[in-house]
């Protein structure tokens, strides 16, 4: 009797066990995958660290994965607003590339570099308009009417010029060769906007109506008209913020290599992708952070660093990239898998 009562209370322990793993897994299914993305990130800096001969932590090598990747940073920033509503968006690159030669042109004709950034800014921002409307009002598929936009912006970027352009401005040039040091570590302007892009994508994503809306839409657009939000208004805006990243990424990379080029930016808007998917961001939209993106890049810098580190071929960045970016489709589709069992 007694035995038989000690293993019905196993079995009740274990069941307990059990309730409370799967309620802690559901609680927290949105942020597993950024969680395995920052523990991806701590395995390659400390793996880097104990296998790689000098020191791959050193401030210097850490500040420069930030300066190296600030302007995918923004690009992944804008990129996740698009993903966040269940969408794409793969101009982002060639607006990139756009924006860049256009500026550099403008600044080479003497133009004031206020309205030259400008210009760049609303031109990526006309785009992202463009392809917002043609998603929501003509009703083409997302991937479909951004790959419009990225051979429109890729060829007007070669109308600007088929050559490279040097950028001499001086306060375009104060953007990448301005150090700010704390101790060993530094930061360049180029790094504080990115971040300042991020902080402010995370404040209007959690704490602004708009940005309810952006998880909304993306969790049910259907559901999401029901309750009276303005959809249509929030998913061209999304593609809006993610063209004027790209405006801004342009004159990020501009001032980085010091020189605006037509054929800048060829597969970073997948680059962009794979950051906000390894970052947590749910393909099917409405799950996501904006700070699980700059996780994915400084993941994505990491591997790259590693690789000029270890002296090996560029094509292994694609290869890691690829697995990792599969290994995290996997998770996504198990989650929604999981949320769609439970309801």
């Amino acid at each position: 009797m007694s035995a038989t009562t000690a293993h019905q209370a196993r079995e009740a322990r274990t069941r307990s066990s059990a309730a409370r793993y799967e309620g802690f897994i559901s609680r927290h299914a949105a942020t597993t995958p950024t969680f395995a993305a920052v523990l991806i990130l701590v395995v390659l800096l400390a793996g880097a660290e104990a296998f790689l001969p000098g020191n791959f932590v050193a401030p210097g090598n850490m500040s420069a994965l930030l300066l190296d990747n600030a302007y995918l940073l923004v690009l992944a920033a804008g990129m996740t607003f698009v993903i966040l509503t269940a969408g794409i968006d793969l101009s982002v690159g060639s607006v990139m590339a756009f924006t860049g030669i256009l500026g550099a042109q403008l600044l080479a004709q003497g133009t004031p570099t206020v309205l030259a950034v400008a210009v760049m800014l609303l031109s990526g921002a006309a785009i992202g308009l463009l392809i917002g409307v043609l998603v929501q009002y003509f009703h083409v598929q997302p991937f479909i009417a951004s790959l419009g936009g990225l051979f429109l912006a890729r060829g007007l970027a070669f109308v600007v010029s088929l050559q490279s352009i040097k950028v001499e401005d001086p306060a375009i040039l104060w953007l990448q060769q301005t150090r700010f040091r704390l101790d060993m570590f530094y930061i360049t302007p180029t790094g504080l906007i990115a971040l300042l892009v991020v902080a402010v994508s995370a404040v209007v994503l959690h704490l602004t109506r708009f940005g309810r809306t952006i998880y909304a839409i993306g969790g049910s657009e259907h559901s999401a008209r029901l309750m009276g939000l303005s959809v249509a208004r929030t998913k061209v805006a999304a593609y809006v913020i993610s063209g004027s990243c790209g405006g801004l990424a342009g004159l990020l990379l501009t001032a980085y290599s010091g020189a605006g080029y037509p054929r800048n930016g060829i597969g970073t808007e997948l680059d962009a992708i794979a950051a906000v998917v390894i970052g947590g961001t749910l393909l099917t939209g409405g799950r996501g952070y904006v700070l699980g993106s700059l996780v994915g890049v400084l993941v994505f810098g990491t591997i790259k660093t590693i690789i000029s580190f270890m002296g090996a071929e560029q094509s292994w960045m694609q290869i890691i990239i690829g697995g990792l970016l599969l290994l995290f489709i996997v998770v996504q589709r198990a989650i929604v898998a999981r949320s769609e069992r439970q309801r």
